[in-house]
């Protein structure tokens, strides 16, 4: 889905973030957001999707039913045998 509206900087560089994306992105008052300019665009996500995105990509890395936190334990407790 693509959302896209125009709008104006208001005082000290504010600008309003139409309530339909801000529905999109599920953000609230309060929320907090990162922002960062690329390929000269200011984009702004939040926290929680910025973490789904992650996930996603880690998904995509690990074949199905494999739980990475018993792979980590066990080189771990492997690491240890040989300290």
């Amino acid at each position: 889905m693509e959302l896209q509206a125009r709008g104006e900087i208001g005082e000290k560089g504010r600008i309003v973030i139409p309530a339909a994306m801000r529905e999109a992105l599920g953000i609230g008052v309060g929320d907090s957001v990162v922002l960062r300019v690329k390929d000269d665009e200011l984009r702004i996500s939040t926290i929680r999707g910025r973490i789904r995105r992650a996930q996603r990509n880690v998904r995509r890395l690990v074949p199905p039913g494999t739980l990475v936190s018993d792979e980590l334990s066990a080189e771990r407790r492997e690491a240890a045998k040989n300290e």
